[in-house]
């Protein structure tokens, strides 16, 4: 039997063996205390939700499921007999780790409830077999020596550096603690496992570099693997490629970046190794080259199937925070987070994180993204608080390239950035950013809940801000100390001090404020802001009551709203449409046949005829004078008084003026003479319109011509249509035209008007 106390490696144990029973002494290691049990390969979940493959899915997960509870419920030298000498388990829990759905994908859960379940006890089973297997000691009777336990996870494959990276994949989610002190464990144990990650980093830089490859990119100063094929010219980008490569190129970068950020976000001490080989210079590359690339393509490609489209773009853009995110990883781990636990060496964090952001100035959309999710601004604050001698050109000069790269890609920040402010007003400016950070996360700007800044001026003249519940802090503080003053006297002595608590506290009791707050009451209260009314009440228009005023109207007529020019009927469709029959068809109801004869029945006399007795029609009525008023406009009992001529003055009676008058206008009185004459003539019908234009242009024309007028002759200025030549008609009108042009309209101002200052007409 097993001794207490005795690490496992130095255990041996006592077993009858053999057909006679005999007892032997084996190591606990040792492969015949194996028991014979085969581990199968895992299998992911059918894509396709049939009956018969769900259920062969349940069956083999449940194999596995129970083969890895009867190996979690074995003792401490069992279960690592079976660990190290059984190949089957090692492949059948490689298969899953390869295999497996990850958090992204479609198929995460299968839609079988019991398939899900299944899939849920058998992820929870892996999970629970992989953490014993990186614990060297269970308890006080059950371990390994440390330094056996790191040979024998790294000499038989235990653990190596693409499973640790499943994992935090799989289960980096709801387990990172957990998974933290695995890895560290894992590593601490067997430092062998730096060496291997040392070999790996390569390998994943290289995975960008394939990338770009497929996107006929390739990195500036970047040295190519493999020499430079004579057909590489033509090689496919991420517009040409075909849409099978492209959603493998979206799947496998998405895939990847999601890998690295779970793995440096549980095991952050892998920084420095992933730092070491400029991984994070040439993720920021990669990034500013490869993403406006493949968004280009996925946006612009005409897909079949638009739900595959906005996929790939949420796995992009998945791929793209997951990148902003692991660089800020860097900058976390590897120069902030030494700076916030007091490291010794603080100076040379500070210099690290400004080569870093110095070196993102370069890469401008990504620098952009970073400074959306993580501003620089709030790092600069952060250094200027724990170091205060740091130079200020340097950060005067990052902030400001941040500011340029904002500008260089045509994005608007939400909320300016504060300028690098001078070490006394750094006190406060991490907690200004702190409160205003997650209006600029949420893609507010001002509003109703936004907070109120005031305005603050430091001691170097620089105009900050303060926000509302910054404010309210300061007063709180100030009204501790001194709760009989005012809270506007309080405001005003903040304003003027730079909203500087201590300042204003300190003056108050020595009785050193300024002339303009002593004459201040102390005991003023805080003034109270006007609300201003809504502007939906207020605001005046002429549209307002219309149609279409949405804000005093429940209902608005959608069919009279399109976008862009409104299509029209077809001729089809005009020609279909009836709509003008059936308008007109209540209209000719009323003309129906005429009734010569209404039958009466027996009983009712005259009794069907009373309905057409309204409508009876005489044809021997004459109603020839019922318009016509005969003899209304008689004056007496003489006709001929009607038609008599006008009155006039004899010429011999006339007076000089109204002889000249008389002489002037004869051939207007003519004409109105003939006006009369002719509407002696006129009936009452109507004449034919064009009729009447034609006389009387043939009269104006006659009047023209009697008072010496002559017509404008034809003009050609027109001509035909280029290419068809023109007349010579119209080259002369054309010529005659530029030659006279300045008779009319305004061409000849500047000579009339030279004309009148010779003249003197205007002083010059």
């Amino acid at each position: 039997m097993a001794c207490a106390r005795v690490p496992l490696d130095e255990l041996h144990v006592t077993e009858p063996s053999g057909p006679m029973g005999r007892d032997r002494t084996l190591p606990a290691l040792h492969p015949e205390r194996m028991e014979d049990r085969s581990f199968v390969a895992y299998r992911p979940p059918p894509p396709e939700s049939s009956g018969a493959q769900l259920e062969e899915f349940i069956e083999h997960a449940q194999f596995i499921a129970d083969d890895l509870d009867w190996l979690l419920a074995l003792p401490h030298d069992k279960f690592w007999c079976q660990v190290v000498f059984d190949e089957s388990l090692q492949r059948c829990l490689d298969s899953y780790l390869r295999l497996a759905p990850r958090g992204l994908d479609p198929e995460a859960l299968p839609a079988s409830p019991a398939a899900a379940d299944m899939q849920r006890r058998l992820h929870r089973a892996a999970f629970m077999t992989f953490l014993r297997m990186a614990t060297h000691k269970e308890s006080k009777e059950n371990f390994i020596t440390p330094a056996v336990f790191g040979e024998i996870i790294y000499n038989n494959f235990l653990f190596d550096i693409p499973k640790i990276l499943d994992l935090c994949v799989l289960y980096g989610k709801g387990n990172s603690q957990l998974l933290h002190k695995m890895i560290e464990n894992i590593f601490t144990q067997q430092p062998g496992y730096y060496g291997d990650l040392e070999e790996a980093v390569p390998t994943i830089i290289q995975v960008l570099d394939t990338i770009l490859q497929k996107c006929g990119l390739q990195l500036e100063g970047a040295t190519a693997s493999e020499p430079l094929k004579l057909e590489a010219h033509g090689r496919s980008t991420a517009m040409t490629m075909t849409q099978k490569d492209l959603v493998d190129l979206v799947l496998y970068l998405c895939d990847s970046c999601t890998t690295i950020y779970s793995f440096l976000d549980i095991f952050p001490g892998a920084c420095l190794t992933f730092q070491s080989h400029g991984f994070l210079n040439r993720l920021a590359s990669f990034y500013e080259l490869a993403v406006p690339d493949i968004e280009k393509a996925i946006r612009k490609r005409n897909f079949d199937d638009k739900s595959l489209q906005e996929d790939l773009w949420r796995r992009l853009s998945h791929s793209c925070r997951k990148m902003v995110e692991i660089a800020h990883l860097f900058v976390l781990h590897t120069c902030l987070q030494p700076i916030l636990e007091g490291s010794e060496n603080v100076q040379s964090c500070v210099e690290d994180f400004l080569q870093i952001t110095t070196a993102f100035l370069q890469e401008k959309r990504f620098l952009v993204d970073y400074d959306e999710q993580f501003p620089v601004a709030d790092d600069v604050s952060l250094l200027q608080q724990a170091f205060p001698h740091l130079d200020e050109t340097r950060t005067s000069y990052l902030l400001q390239g941040v500011e340029s790269a904002w500008e260089g890609v045509g994005r608007k920040r939400l909320r300016p950035a504060p300028i690098a402010a001078a070490p006394q007003e750094v006190e406060r400016g991490g907690e200004e950013w702190a409160e205003t950070g997650e209006d600029r996360t949420n893609g507010v700007e001002g509003g109703a809940e936004a907070p109120v800044d005031a305005p603050r001026k430091g001691d170097n003249g620089a105009v900050c801000t303060v926000s509302a519940g910054e404010l309210e802090s300061l007063l709180s503080h100030i009204r501790d100390l001194l709760p009989d003053l005012g809270e506007g006297f309080l405001l005003a002595c903040l304003e003027e001090y730079g909203y500087d608590s201590e300042v204003v506290i300190n003056n108050i009791l020595e009785d050193r404020l300024a002339p303009a707050l002593d004459k201040l009451d102390r005991a003023m209260p805080r003034p109270v802001k006007e609300e201003l009314p809504p502007v939906l009440n207020s605001r005046s228009n002429v549209f307002d009551d219309d149609d279409f005023d949405v804000f005093n109207r429940d209902k608005v007529d959608m069919t009279r709203v399109w976008k862009g020019r409104r299509q029209g009927k077809s001729g089809r469709e005009l020609l279909d449409d009836k709509q003008h029959v059936e308008e007109q068809r209540a209209r000719y109801r009323t003309y129906e046949t005429v009734v010569d004869e209404v039958p009466v029945g027996p009983g009712e006399p005259g009794g069907g005829a009373t309905a057409y007795a309204t409508d009876d029609y005489d044809d021997e009525y004459d109603d020839t004078y019922d318009i016509n008023q005969v003899g209304a406009n008689d004056l007496d009992e003489d006709a001929d008084l009607l038609s008599r001529r006008p009155f006039t003055i004899p010429q011999v009676l006339r007076t000089g003026r109204q002889a000249q008058g008389r002489q002037e206008e004869p051939e207007e009185e003519e004409e109105e003479e003939d006006e009369k004459a002719d509407a002696l003539k006129r009936d009452q019908f109507v004449q034919d319109p064009a009729m009447l234009r034609e006389r009387a242009e043939a009269r104006r024309a006659a009047m023209q011509s009697r008072r010496g007028h002559r017509p404008d002759p034809a003009s050609h200025v027109a001509g035909k249509p280029r290419g068809q030549g023109q007349t010579q008609e119209t080259a002369l009108d054309r010529r005659r035209k530029e030659a006279h042009k300045s008779r009319g309209a305004n061409h000849s101002r500047r000579a009339m008007a030279d004309r009148k200052r010779n003249k003197g007409m205007i002083p010059s």
